[in-house]
């Protein structure tokens, strides 16, 4: 009976020495904020992209059932918002290492300004509105380190929430917004670049290894990005045209862009002429992993 005590004991004090999620916030030592029961969209069967696969898998029947179900004939853009501009961005430089608080990549520089530092995934709309319940406050976004995400349709949502809450986007000088964050870069009331700032855009892929070019412009894989620039604030004709362009490149590789080739698709005016497009010799950014499952 001792010795089962004593396992059991043991067993106990196994557990409790290891900090349930600690390592998805390591970054910096910040309050840690938790979001009890979330609504969140899940990711497509918590799988990831394997760039490198030889062999696409075959969708399943029920999935194929459920896009047939949603596909429309035609494509409907969405309505467009009316927007109204903030007073001001705030350009001043801060420590990015240090916050008053931490919601998943989110971390609270103070009472109106946020940075994104990490990439977003399923649970991330569920830390944004914790964080706006928190810091009703906050105006700015400040994208630092946007690597892209893990799960579009969340990523999606994310956009439109930055939207809703009129936060201005800003990418500092040591900003680098890569892949999915690009979306939510757009999402801005306003938006800024500093100069120095990089971008980098490339084509999506879904779990089945499939791209934006193998499915029509009015399918529901693409539709949905299309309604998306639509909203925030672009034209059909510019829609189409920025999508054309993030999807020049396939998903194994990335088109690198500097401040001033970024901001003409931002809605801000350029202050140089710089080429459309340079060649860079840099690793790929984080995969955006497009989950295209409509439930």
């Amino acid at each position: 009976m001792s010795r089962i005590a004593a396992l059991l004991i043991s067993a106990f004090a196994a557990l409790i020495a290891v900090p349930a999620s600690a390592q998805s916030l390591t970054m910096v030592s910040l309050p840690v904020v938790y979001v009890s029961n979330p609504v969140v969209q899940q990711t497509h069967q918590g799988r990831k992209v394997a760039p490198t696969a030889a062999v696409r898998p075959a969708m399943p029947l029920e999935e194929r059932q459920e896009l047939a179900a949603v596909r429309p004939q035609t494509y409907q853009p969405a309505a467009l918002p009316v927007w109204k501009a903030p007073p001001f961005i705030d350009r001043r430089f801060r420590d990015y290492n240090r916050g008053i608080a931490q919601y998943g990549p989110f971390r609270v520089i103070d009472e109106r300004r946020v940075a994104l530092v990490g990439e977003t995934d399923a649970s991330t709309p569920g830390y944004f509105r914790a964080m706006l319940r928190d810091f009703p406050a906050l105006e700015q976004l400040d994208m630092v380190e946007c690597p892209g995400t893990q799960d579009d349709r969340a990523n999606l949502r994310v956009g439109r929430m930055i939207r809703d809450a009129g936060l201005v986007t800003h990418v500092p000088a040591i900003g680098s917004v890569r892949s999915g964050a690009v979306e939510l870069f757009l999402a801005g009331v306003e938006r800024d670049i500093a100069e120095g700032a990089e971008f980098a855009v490339h084509s999506w892929m879904d779990p089945y290894g499939r791209e934006a070019a193998d499915f029509s412009m009015d399918a529901p894989e693409n539709r949905q990005y299309l309604d998306y620039y639509r909203e925030m604030g672009m034209t059909a004709e510019q829609a189409r045209a920025f999508y054309d362009f993030t999807n020049s490149v396939p998903h194994r590789r990335a088109l690198w862009l500097a401040a001033n080739d970024m901001r003409r698709w931002s809605g801000r005016p350029q202050q140089a002429k710089t080429p459309a497009r340079r060649s860079v010799a840099k690793p790929a950014p984080t995969l955006a992993y497009a989950n295209v499952t409509f439930s």
